[in-house]
C-alpha cells in the first residue's frame, strides 16, 4: 500500500498544500498538479456532477505520479466513500459534518475491522492489483488513509470542538461560502462573525492535535491562513485557476495591466 505522506507531515505538525479539480476531468490533470508542486489533490463529486467512473479514471492517472488523491464525495453515505477508497483514493474530504456523530461514522467507512466497517476487496485499485497479504493491507490501509471534515454550517460550527476530537480525524476544513451562508453574511469573510469562527475553528484544531483547513482561489487569504497556523491548505480550483492565469494573460498581451 502506497505511503500517505501528507499524513505523516500533518501528524509532524508541518503544512501541506494542494489543490482541488472540480471541471477538467483530464488523464493529465493529477500529474500536471504533482508536476507544479502540489501535493495533494481533492477530486470533486460534491459540486461536479463526476460519476464513480470518472472519478476511477483520474484516480488512476493521478496515481502515477506523487500527488496524494482525495475524494470529496456528495453525501455522507458509505457507498460514496468506500467506493472512491476502493477506486484509489487515498483519503476523504467530507463536506457538511454538523455532527460529530457523522464524523465517526466516515472515520468507521474508511478503516477495515476491527476499526471500522470498510468492505474488504483487494488487488484491485486501492492496492495497484497487487497481491500480497491481506492483513497487512488492511493495517496499512488503515494507517495510511486520511478523513478531512468541512465545517460548513453554524451547526458544525457549534459542535467543531466534539468534531475536532473524534478519533481518526486529521483535518477540519472550513468550507467558507457555505459557511458564512449559513451565518446570513454569504461570501463575506472579512466579517468579524467569519473571523471569529475562523479563530474558533483553528483553536479547536489546535486542542485536538489535528490539522486545520483553509481554501481559496485568493493568495492573500490562503497565506493569512497559514500564517495564522492552517496547516491544510488548497488552492482551489482547476476552473478558476486556469480562468485567472487565462484573464491575466490576455490583460497583459492586450496592455490592460
Amino acid at each position: 500500500m502506497r505511503t500517505n505522506h501528507i499524513k505523516r507531515k500533518l501528524a509532524n505538525g508541518e503544512t501541506v498544500v494542494g489543490t482541488m479539480m472540480i471541471e477538467f476531468a483530464t488523464r493529465g490533470i493529477g500529474r500536471l498538479a504533482a508536476a507544479a508542486s502540489a501535493e495533494f489533490g481533492v477530486f470533486d463529486m460534491e459540486h461536479s456532477g463526476w460519476s464513480m467512473e470518472t472519478i476511477g479514471m483520474l484516480l488512476a492517472t493521478a496515481r502515477s505520479s506523487e500527488l496524494v488523491p482525495l475524494v470529496r464525495p456528495p453525501a455522507v453515505e458509505y457507498h460514496y466513500i468506500a467506493r472512491a477508497l476502493d477506486l484509489g483514493a487515498m483519503g476523504i474530504v467530507m463536506p457538511f459534518i454538523d455532527e460529530p456523530e457523522q464524523a465517526e461514522f466516515v472515520v468507521a467507512c474508511t478503516r477495515y475491522p476491527p476499526l471500522g466497517r470498510r468492505g474488504a476487496a483487494f488487488t484491485i485499485g486501492h492496492d495497484d492489483y497487487r497481491p500480497g497479504d491481506v492483513k497487512e493491507k488492511m493495517r496499512t490501509a488503515n494507517d495510511e488513509v486520511m478523513v478531512v471534515v468541512q465545517i460548513e454550517s453554524t451547526r458544525g460550527l457549534e459542535n467543531v470542538e466534539r468534531i475536532a476530537a473524534v478519533q481518526g480525524v486529521d483535518a477540519v476544513w472550513i468550507g467558507q461560502f457555505d459557511l458564512t451562508a449559513s451565518m446570513g453574511i454569504p461570501g463575506d469573510v472579512t466579517h468579524p462573525d467569519f473571523k471569529a469562527a475562523q479563530r474558533r475553528i483553528l483553536e479547536a484544531c489546535q486542542r485536538a492535535g489535528v490539522a486545520a483547513g483553509y481554501g481559496s482561489l485568493n493568495l492573500d487569504d490562503v497565506v493569512s491562513a497559514r500564517e495564522q497556523g492552517f496547516r491544510f491548505l488548497v488552492y482551489t480550483a482547476d476552473l478558476w485557476i486556469y480562468q485567472k492565469a487565462l484573464r491575466h494573460g490576455l490583460a497583459i498581451i492586450r496592455g490592460n495591466t
